[in-house]
């Protein structure tokens, strides 16, 4: 098997379950950009690898093997990220690509100066937690930011890193991880969501968005007194 097809596949797999207790072949295909075919070939071999468990037309999940190496893959992902950001000031909407070739041959040595030339970060440019050398990874409490409702006060945690435009209009509206953010409004019928950056009362810092850019930012509410 073509190694670094596996770790895609192995990645993907690992993602798609925070939405889907067992993956879809379907959403497989989606993710990836392959036809049906081509994935459930590659699904039947990564079974007969013990990499995955798969029951045909339930789905797949990740063995411990399987999320082992799909952990090691990400840490790579997400360490080259914010190498890129912090080292080389790569905008945070152009490393994800940048990443994508480098997480497949990244040698556990430069991992490690990596790692220690970063200050042994826990997330990347996104806010994405990195995983452990032992392959640990933060579990937090998060929800997608359509969960708020008005008058909510929230922490942006994480934002997605997979779409370019995404990221640069996030940035734009200074939409970063670590940003305390306050739900103004929800318009009815088309959800439409009015946002301010911050906790002050000054409306100049309001901004409407839509359920698309809204679902790409996961939050951590801020309890109020």
């Amino acid at each position: 098997m073509n190694s670094q097809a596996v770790e895609d596949y192995l990645k993907a797999i690992y993602k798609l379950q925070f939405s889907q207790p067992t993956v879809v072949t379907s959403a497989l295909v989606e993710h990836l950009g392959v036809n049906p075919a081509s994935a459930t070939g590659m699904i039947k071999k990564l079974a007969d690898s013990n990499l995955v468990s798969y029951e045909r037309y339930h789905g797949v999940k990740l063995t411990p093997p399987g999320e082992k190496i799909a952990l090691e893959v990400i840490r790579h992902h997400r360490l080259v990220e914010l190498y890129l950001a912090e080292a080389l000031n790569v905008p945070w909407d152009q490393v994800h690509d940048e990443a994508e070739k480098w997480e497949h041959v990244l040698s556990e040595d430069l991992e490690d100066r990596i790692d220690e030339i970063l200050g042994y970060p826990t997330t990347d440019p996104h806010g994405a937690p990195i995983p452990s050398r032992d392959g640990d990874i933060e579990i937090r409490d998060t929800e997608f930011l359509p969960k708020l409702a008005e008058g909510d006060s929230a922490v942006i945690v994480e934002v997605s890193d997979h779409d370019t435009d995404l990221l640069r209009y996030l940035g734009k509206l200074q939409l970063y991880p670590q940003t305390i953010i306050r739900i103004i409004s929800i318009a009815p019928f088309d959800q439409l969501i009015t946002v301010r950056v911050g906790l002050s009362d000054d409306a100049t810092n309001d901004f409407v968005i839509g359920q698309k850019v809204a679902s790409s930012i996961l939050v951590s509410k801020v309890k109020e007194d």
